[in-house]
């Protein structure tokens, strides 16, 4: 845990110390607030609450996280530096758990300064926190999953762009496993079963239940899994790529 916490506070840091960090943050913020406010039609509806703000979370990750992800392991593969990393005394597991923390904390910390938007809807009328909060929690664990995605697919290539749009194409898919029209097309030649474990695999599903205030633990526990399991895949990657 100790090699862990390093690598993270020294990934950490490194985000915040170009300006890269703070135009992902004020980029996130701007969009957050106009897909919320403008989009949303927050005043239009008349109700408070967050709901028209957090749909717009997996379309605005979509682009926002793989943005972030695609420089955990490319630039490194890229510099040569990976070596040197697998050399020092570090688990390569360490390395993994150490900069998917770093990543998913600086964006937790961009999806924590839009506290405003929670303090303009209670001053507007008296919304649900409960459900803010657990709308927040989803939101968290989806940008896990999709972050968890990324750092796979930035371990696979050198190419931060080529990174980028992989990761973008995969999320895409994974959200839209969940939609009716595309599983209304696998309904008619594949059995129900399938059909459901096809929705099963979908982000927006187990993110829009959890949003609706329900807290599921086979929602919590099937982001956890997914993340667990892209985060294995980025150490085999690593352990192949590594020569390269």
């Amino acid at each position: 845990m100790s090699a862990i916490s390093s690598i993270m506070k020294r990934e950490l840091q490194s985000y915040f110390a170009t300006p890269i960090a703070y135009v992902f943050i004020v980029i996130f913020l701007i969009m957050s607030g106009v897909f919320g406010f403008y989009f949303g039609n927050l005043y239009e509806r008349g109700q408070a609450d967050l709901i028209p703000f957090f749909n717009f979370h997996p379309w605005l990750y979509l682009f926002l996280v793989p943005a972030v992800a695609m420089r955990l392991w490319s630039e490194e593969r890229n510099s040569g530096n990976i070596e040197l990393l697998m050399t020092l005394p570090v688990r390569k597991m360490d390395w993994v758990l150490g900069k998917f923390f770093a990543a998913w904390i600086f964006i937790g910390i961009a999806l924590l300064l839009t506290f405003p938007m929670v303090i303009s809807i209670n001053y507007l009328g008296n919304p649900d926190n409960g459900l803010i909060v657990a709308s927040y929690m989803g939101s968290l664990l989806l940008a896990g999953g999709f972050l968890a995605i990324g750092s796979c697919i930035s371990a696979a290539t050198k190419n931060q762009v080529i990174a980028f749009i992989l990761s973008v194409v995969v999320c895409f898919l994974f959200l839209l496993s969940g939609f009716p029209m595309v599983l209304n097309f696998f309904k008619v030649f594949m059995p129900q079963v399938i059909v459901d474990a096809i929705a099963s695999t979908s982000f927006l599903t187990h993110f829009d239940s959890i949003t609706k205030g329900v807290l599921d633990l086979g929602d919590i526990t099937y982001f956890g899994m997914t993340i667990a399991l892209w985060l294995y895949a980025t150490s085999l990657i690593i352990d192949m790529k590594k020569a390269d």
